[in-house]
């Protein structure tokens, strides 16, 4: 598993998108028995945070002690730096297993392994992954030109399967359909800047260059942009299956 955003742990923490209730809804209604979750490469919390109101006990694990320290503290999340495919959970513990926008991090095969071994019987696997947003379409083509041109060579290889969404990445359990779901808010230029600033690919590009393309980026956006804030919409794409054993 890669670890891309410590680095950036405190703006990740205040400009990620949280998920929507419809996504969680979905999952939750084909679990029966809620007493463990785990929320592998929790980063902040933001699925663990919500879990954690069904579920008995939420494990959100993590291998950035930075994300970590950002995260939601509740009394029935219990937070650890483990890699997804190595922890110290005993056999047939979980109900619900989690990855949120990371599962195309992870060496897959070792991770899956170590995803059934925790896992109980029948228990589910869900792992989602949000796609580049779109706005106003002015502003998407100068996002998709700086996503593709100007960053693009500094994204890790494994990025493509989020641009597939997840279509094309190792999926080993029975298979549930899952419906389309997307996340939408209202951000001020503010926000949206906040957010770019997260990607990975951005913070390699400012160790190889030594400036920052947002904010030039930014400052093409803002004729667009006006003073109202902009209608965003994020993809959100859903592999969930059951953990047969």
């Amino acid at each position: 598993m890669k670890d891309n955003f410590s680095k950036q742990a405190d703006i990740y923490a205040k400009y990620r998108p949280a998920y929507p209730q419809e996504l969680f809804d979905f999952v939750l209604q084909h679990i029966v028995e809620k007493q463990n979750a785990w929320d592998c490469a929790t980063g902040n919390g933001q699925s663990a945070k919500v879990l954690a109101e069904y579920f008995e006990n939420v494990y959100a694990t993590d291998i950035s002690q930075k994300q970590i320290d950002k995260a939601t503290q509740t009394l029935n999340i219990y937070y650890s730096v483990q890699p997804a495919e190595q922890t110290n959970f005993a056999d047939n513990t979980f109900d619900l297993i989690t990855v949120s926008q990371a599962l195309h991090w992870f060496a897959t095969d070792k991770f899956y392994t170590e995803a059934k071994r925790v896992a109980k019987p029948h228990s589910i696997f869900a792992a989602w992954s949000y796609s580049l947003l779109y706005t106003h379409p002015a502003i998407d083509e100068l996002i998709r030109s700086f996503y593709r041109d100007v960053i693009g060579p500094y994204w890790d290889e494994e990025r493509k399967y989020v641009d597939e969404q997840y279509q094309t990445i190792y999926f080993p359990f029975r298979e549930i359909t899952s419906p389309a779901v997307s996340m939408e808010y209202y951000w001020t230029i503010e926000e949206l800047e906040g957010y770019l600033n997260t990607w990975s690919a951005l913070q390699k590009f400012i160790l190889a260059n030594e400036y920052n393309p947002v904010d030039e980026l930014i400052r093409k956006i803002k004729p667009y942009a006006g003073n109202e804030r902009l209608k965003i919409i994020f993809p959100l794409h859903i592999r969930m299956g059951r953990i047969e054993k």
